[in-house]
């Protein structure tokens, strides 16, 4: 892997199950209880090469069912490729969808510590963070009461609290950054320039083209699982443009 590359990306192509069960035959192929020989399958991403430097802040647009998210989730080490590599240097923390995650039945406070413990923080570590993560969110009022309460809003708060808090070296945003109010998307705004300026690297998946130009240094334009632009803003919004979302 080269100096200075977080994420390195190489000939990456997945496939994905086509029939009417869904994500529950998916997670029998991805543990291996389903052959994908007997599977009905479409090629999810198709010979992805990407390197992401550290520190920058790269942008995937797309049509929904383009694979960029696939794309997250495969960088994430969730799906595994069925040919090519992945390779990331650092911690690697994934926030995609609204309160992903969560186990609805316990608190807010006690999902803070469930979500630091499963990416690999101490409890004492959780707790010197506790404090600032919930000052974040905006939910001090109900972070007693069980997720299920929450409103969308408020699970996505507290889940981008959570994640930007524990300061990955590596931040994977799936459509995350349009949530709350227009407070909560600039204190968004400004909580991933501050990771950006502590050196993290950071990839969006997104289909505001505000966010895209004001945070990315790069962008790609995702099509039918492929890469079809070179990184530039101004081409990429053209092509998101070109194909009407």
């Amino acid at each position: 892997m080269t100096e200075g590359v977080a994420i390195s990306i190489s000939d990456v192509s997945l496939n994905y199950p086509l029939n009417n069960k869904g994500i529950g035959l998916l997670r029998e192929i991805l543990t291996g209880r389903v052959k994908k020989e007997s599977t009905r399958l479409f090629r999810a991403l198709e010979k992805i090469s990407l390197d992401v430097k550290k520190g920058e802040v790269v942008g995937l647009m797309g049509a929904n069912g383009s694979g960029k998210s696939t794309l997250l989730r495969v960088i994430a080490g969730i799906y595994a490729p069925d040919e090519g590599s992945v390779k990331v240097r650092g911690r690697v923390t994934l926030l995609a969808g609204i309160g992903t995650g969560f186990q609805y039945d316990l608190t807010g406070r006690e999902n803070i510590l469930l979500t630091g413990s499963i990416y690999g923080y101490s409890k004492k570590e959780i707790s010197n963070m506790e404090e600032e993560i919930i000052e974040f969110s905006g939910v001090r009022e109900f972070i007693d009461q069980p997720i299920r309460t929450y409103s969308a809003g408020m699970r996505a708060r507290l889940g981008f609290a959570i994640v930007s808090n524990l300061e990955p070296d590596i931040l994977l945003l799936d459509e995350v950054m349009s949530v709350g109010d227009t407070d909560f998307r600039q204190k968004s705004r400004n909580k991933i320039e501050q990771l950006i300026k502590g050196d993290a690297t950071v990839v969006i998946v997104s289909h505001s083209k505000s966010i895209i130009k004001s945070m990315c240094d790069r962008v790609f334009a995702i099509d039918d699982g492929k890469i079809i632009t070179d990184g530039s803003i101004d081409t990429a919004l053209e092509y998101y443009e070109s194909i009407g979302k």
